[in-house]
């Protein structure tokens, strides 16, 4: 069974007067179809205004569709009565770090989603040094949030997140408001997650080099699905990509580049190491 599914999710923004007659209905979402498997790395692409964040939110019921399904864990969001079982299964990391900080030291801040949970002071804190350990942050534990750059910020906000023990993580564009070292680190600690504690990441982004170590790429546009496939399939795509305001990363352009003047390069290209190998077969 899958871990998250939608069926013909839709969503609508509705703008009304101040009597509250409506001026304009605008389709964020249309129509997303998609099954998420425990323990895939997901990335979900698209330029702003695309319906990627709209979406995020409705995988652990912050929104609620205006058609069609959502499943968490085989939990419909659509029921009340599910609520609290669905975000304890999909947890949320949003763009801004200190919206979602609150403690004044490290390891209070992350164990504070366990304790409304109802957990165990001790398992509270056995929680809170595995979760600051999986993103590499034990060692600032006793620090102020305040004092720690923006990509640790936003490492403590995964390891809150991860505390409570969910199955998923989704990551609405954390690494926007970062500089590219913070970035590196949150996209670091998102991969360690995944591939060592086996935690389901969802990661929103429109930064193309965040996203080719993913399992599997869901391209929006206009609030459709417009691309899906691997990271190689999806870049291998480029005048697609292109046509719909994305950019590649800078290797993949160069390759693509190369190979339309003549040279014997393979599509898809994502790493400059893969780029080197091909230029070295060519001679």
């Amino acid at each position: 069974m899958s871990l998250i599914k939608t069926d013909k999710l839709s969503f609508d923004y509705i703008r009304r007067d101040e009597e509250g007659n409506v001026e304009a209905i605008v389709r964020a979402v249309d129509e997303v179809s998609l099954d998420i498997e425990q323990g895939d790395f997901i990335a979900i692409l698209g330029h702003n205004g695309s319906g990627k964040s709209t979406f995020s939110k409705h995988l652990n019921a912050i929104l609620m569709p205006t058609e069609g399904t959502v499943w968490v864990d085989g939990k419909d969001t659509g029921d009340s009565d599910n609520l609290w079982a669905i975000r304890e299964t999909a947890g949320m990391v949003f763009q801004n770090p200190d919206n979602q900080i609150i403690g004044q030291i490290v390891e209070e801040d992350v164990g504070f989603g366990p304790e409304n949970l109802g957990v165990e002071t001790k398992e509270i804190w056995q929680r809170v040094e595995e979760s600051l350990k999986a993103v590499g942050m034990w060692e600032y534990r006793k620090h102020s949030p305040n004092k720690l750059s923006g990509g640790q910020k936003q490492r403590v906000s995964i390891a809150g997140v991860l505390a409570m023990h969910p199955k998923c993580i989704v990551l609405d564009e954390p690494t926007a408001m970062l500089d590219p070292n913070g970035r590196y680190e949150v996209i670091r600690a998102a991969r360690a997650l995944n591939e060592v504690e086996k935690v389901t990441v969802i990661l929103i982004t429109h930064y193309m080099e965040e996203v080719i170590f993913a399992d599997k790429v869901f391209v929006m546009d206009k609030g459709h699905i417009a691309m899906q496939g691997t990271p190689r399939e999806i870049f291998s795509r480029v005048e697609e990509l292109k046509a719909i305001h994305l950019d590649v990363p800078q290797v993949t352009m160069l390759a693509h580049e190369l190979k339309k003047r003549g040279l014997n390069i393979p599509d898809g290209i994502l790493t400059t190491e893969e780029l080197v190998e091909a230029l070295k077969k060519i001679r």
